[in-house]
């Protein structure tokens, strides 16, 4: 990649990056609240299981097919991949977290620059024609910004643990040194996130997670909640 598409990519992974998603943490509270994660092993055990059951089978596919019809130019089919990842996502709070940070990415983007397609495609979010998922609106972004694909699904396995690492801090008596060791230990799941992903196609997508799609639907129901999801 060029300088340029390297800095974007940084700053697409900075937990400064202005989108929400630390008002979420992906069922992460109600697993702490029902006893079921209660330390760093606990955490390290879920996290595998969403990139390995929903972000890479979901999440990644969908930002890789965006990414793609975004170098394409082919706006109609971003909606459809956009369409499909909600479709896929069983979990009510898991959809609007996503559209929510979705919108505001590609909000941002749009306040820092001027594209035909990044216009395109918000105006087809705002006739209700694409839910504006974050991980599709991730692969129109990184597209545009010519950082490549492969970078663009790791970019989004890192922020989506080091969020769910920021929610564990607010949740469990988790230190930054522990937050850092399952950062690390993760790796080989990211990246097998990210390879297991590559060559499907948006028909591919099958997230299957059961019991956080469980969790998710009880801490919709919660009393207390300290995260939106």
């Amino acid at each position: 990649m060029t300088a340029d598409a390297t800095l974007e990519a940084f700053r697409l992974a900075d937990s400064f990056l202005p989108v929400g998603t630390y008002t979420a943490s992906y069922g992460l509270e109600q697993f702490v609240q029902e006893g079921r994660v209660s330390d760093a092993t606990d955490l390290e055990a879920l996290l595998s299981t969403y990139l390995e059951r929903q972000v890479g089978p979901a999440d990644l596919i969908a930002l890789r097919a965006a990414h793609a019809t975004t170098r394409e130019g082919d706006v109609d089919a971003a909606c459809r991949v956009d369409r499909r990842l909600t479709a896929v996502t069983l979990a009510a709070e898991f959809r609007k977290s996503a559209e929510q940070s979705g919108e505001r990415l590609l909000s941002l983007q749009r306040d820092l620059r001027e594209a035909s397609f990044l216009n395109q495609y918000a105006e087809r979010v705002a006739d209700g024609d694409a839910p504006s998922n974050y991980a599709v609106v991730l692969g129109v972004v990184t597209g545009l910004a010519d950082v490549d694909e492969r970078s663009a699904c790791l970019l989004c396995c890192h922020g989506f643990v080091t969020g769910l690492l920021g929610a564990a801090q607010r949740l469990l008596s988790l230190g930054h040194t522990d937050a850092q060791r399952i950062l690390d230990d993760l790796r080989p799941k990211m990246i097998a996130a990210v390879d297991a992903s590559a060559g499907r196609t948006p028909d591919d997508m099958m997230p299957f997670a059961p019991l956080i799609d469980v969790i998710t639907a009880n801490h919709e129901r919660a009393d207390r909640r300290l995260f939106m999801s």
